[in-house]
């Protein structure tokens, strides 16, 4: 059985209702001193990526230096509006039964994600998603720009192989990201992403959401599929 489940975060657990673009807006404008006008492509992408492609759009060209500004300030607005982000998004349905499902039968969790680790810890605290989350085990958007480098780097970080990992997810990216290390793939189609759009990127199993655990802990094992 699978030792290790790599969780996306955004539309996978979590839905934050439009806090994290507003959020986002806020670190961006401390940190350019520019008003967020638009923002690139989030789906998927990591978090430097998408500071540095927002920048490009508002005629800006940005160095590491300045993403470590940005996330710095990004974490800020999180701690600073928690309260808030609690109030307009939620935990999806299922999320927490799934989590307590996996660890009931012993296997470790973590996160692979786009986002920061700080911010991602907020999110799911928030949320009271964090119980069962190895966080040192994962990788984060400030770790590389690559979601296939983040997958290698908690699997190593995790001492584990691909073939003792499965990464649960909502977009193509975290597909793309856990095929390209061997990892198997149960894809949630509960973000803007359809279960034909997960199929048809290579996931090995499309849910439309995590209600059932039971049945998402076959899937882990290898059953039903």
């Amino acid at each position: 059985m699978p030792r290790l489940i790599l969780w996306d975060i955004d539309h996978t657990l979590i839905d934050t209702r439009g806090v994290g673009r507003e959020l986002s807006a806020a670190a961006f404008l401390q940190t350019t001193g520019q008003v967020m006008r638009e923002q690139a492509k989030i789906d998927g992408i990591t978090e430097p990526v998408i500071f540095r492609e927002t920048a490009k759009l508002h005629g800006l060209t940005t160095d590491r230096t300045d993403f470590e500004r940005f996330a710095r300030a990004l974490t800020e607005e999180h701690l600073k509006r928690t309260a808030h982000l609690r109030e307009r998004g939620h935990a999806l349905p299922g999320a927490a039964a799934a989590l307590d499902a996996l660890d009931a039968v012993e296997i470790r969790q973590t996160v692979v994600s786009g986002n920061i680790r700080p911010v991602s810890e907020i999110k799911l605290q928030v949320f009271g998603l964090d119980r069962h989350i190895r966080w040192e085990l994962g990788a984060y958007g400030e770790d590389n720009d690559s979601r296939a480098e983040l997958v290698k780097l908690a699997l190593r970080r995790a001492d584990t192989t691909a073939e003792d990992a499965v990464l649960i997810g909502d977009t193509p990216a975290d597909v793309e990201g856990a095929h390209a290390n061997g990892v198997r793939v149960i894809a949630v189609a509960s973000g803007r992403s359809d279960e034909a759009v997960l199929r048809n990127a290579g996931a090995e199993v499309v849910l439309s959401d995590l209600r059932d655990a039971e049945l998402l802990v076959k899937l882990v094992r290898g059953e039903n599929e």
